[in-house]
């Protein structure tokens, strides 16, 4: 029988805000053709029923990953659980028959890395990660100029990425805040930008030399609470969050947090938060290409800019996502030749998540036919080396000293 000629038999673990939204009501409407959902899983039975009802689906519901897994015999399980219970699920998945789909990071740590990559060469089976930023229409122009030659050899880039006050606040509102759960966000957030340099560079990071601190959030805030909701400080705190004024985060998070104590809005000064709120890093590829790059996570304004230097010219683009003044519904990639016209190539926004690359994605992995000349789809050694980048540059904040990252993934000839 053709792969295509009945639907995918998809399970899903962890049904919050990505889990419910992204890979369940918005892969059913923008996939619902080639896929099924044939359990659901969540540790919190609560958030499990409200998310089965928002996406849209009668799949039967467990709070046992292993106990789904055995009753449903899915052809795909996708994991949106915590960080750095990404390994165990996946792990259990392969040794099972199943094939992955995993949410970025694929995991947090070296060891769990090494785990998934021996557990897939082991069954068979395959791991994907959601790296949907190459898939955007943005990422996917900037890769095609980076082939066609036009600006020469790369020889360095510079990649710095700013998170707002609303977004990057959010990342110490929640579990991300802790190193042991995300690795930090030089593992959770920044895996999505090592994995797109190692796309476009179509090269491994040889060395990480990094730096981190906190600066902002944590201790270093004036005050703190238990909770938003809670708050004593709430009058005079601007980073003060009513969950109850979003109804999508408010059905998932605020009654369930009854059944295992998470709350959405914890305060972003709680003093435990160890992860840092401003990083950079000095990347060396094999290639010998050398990448500067920074993460700030309290700035006015969301985005990033984007550097290829060449032999021949540069590659420069400056995304907005959110800032203070308007700006066209478009990005602009600048090509400047070292001897020549500049060129301005504008690529208009598209619906859906990442500008259209969540849905990009969804179609390169379920829809029939489906080709990949680019090298868009990321599989466990793509997410393996991103995660590594985070780890190495973490170790490196740590130490004060140059990490090497393929020693960390135990490859031969690794050193």
């Amino acid at each position: 029988m053709n792969e295509f000629a009945r639907k995918r038999r998809v399970a899903l673990v962890g049904t919050g805000h990505r889990g419910a939204g992204t890979w369940g009501r918005e892969l059913l409407a923008n996939c619902g053709q080639w896929v099924e959902f044939v359990g659901l899983c969540d540790r919190n039975s609560l958030r499990l029923e409200r998310a089965r009802a928002a996406i849209g689906t009668a799949a039967p519901v467990f709070t046992d990953p292993h106990a789904m897994l055995s009753a449903t015999t899915p052809d795909m399980l996708i994991v949106c659980t915590r960080d750095d219970t990404h390994a165990e699920m996946i792990v259990a998945a392969l040794e099972a028959g199943v094939d992955l789909l995993t949410e970025k990071p694929m995991t947090t740590t070296a060891e769990m890395c090494r785990r998934i990559l021996e557990a897939e060469r082991r069954t068979g089976r395959r791991v994907d990660v959601g790296f949907n930023y190459r898939f955007s229409p943005t990422a996917k122009t900037i890769k095609e100029v980076l082939l066609s030659g036009e600006i020469g050899e790369i020889v360095s880039v510079d990649f710095h990425w700013y998170l707002d006050v609303q977004h990057g606040a959010d990342y110490f509102r929640r579990w991300h805040a802790f190193l042991t759960h995300s690795g930090s966000l030089f593992v959770h957030k920044a895996t999505h930008h090592f994995d797109l340099l190692n796309w476009y560079l179509a090269s491994d990071p040889q060395e990480v030399f990094a730096r981190g601190a906190l600066h902002h959030y944590g201790r270093a805030g004036p005050f703190r609470g238990p909770r938003c909701k809670t708050c004593p400080h709430a009058s005079i705190c601007d980073f003060h969050i009513d969950i109850g004024r979003d109804p999508w985060l408010d059905m998932l998070y605020e009654d369930p947090s009854r059944e295992d104590g998470y709350f959405r809005d914890a305060c972003v000064f709680r003093e435990e938060i160890d992860i840092f709120d401003t990083m950079s890093a000095a990347i060396l590829y094999e290639s010998g290409v050398q990448v500067s790059y920074s993460l700030n996570t309290f700035m006015p304004i969301e985005g990033h800019h984007l550097a290829f230097n060449g032999t021949k010219g540069r590659v420069e683009i400056r995304q907005y996502e959110r800032q203070a003044w308007e700006t066209p519904d478009e990005d602009e990639i600048l090509v400047m030749r070292n001897f020549g016209a500049a060129e301005r190539i504008r690529i208009p926004h598209q619906p859906g998540g990442h500008f259209g690359g969540d849905l990009a994605l969804q179609r390169m992995l379920f829809a029939p036919g489906a080709t990949d000349p680019l090298g868009q789809r990321a599989g466990a050694r793509a997410g393996a080396i991103s995660v590594l980048t985070g780890v190495a540059a973490v170790e490196s904040a740590s130490t004060g000293q140059p990490v090497k990252v393929k020693p960390l993934l135990d490859e031969p000839n690794a050193a």
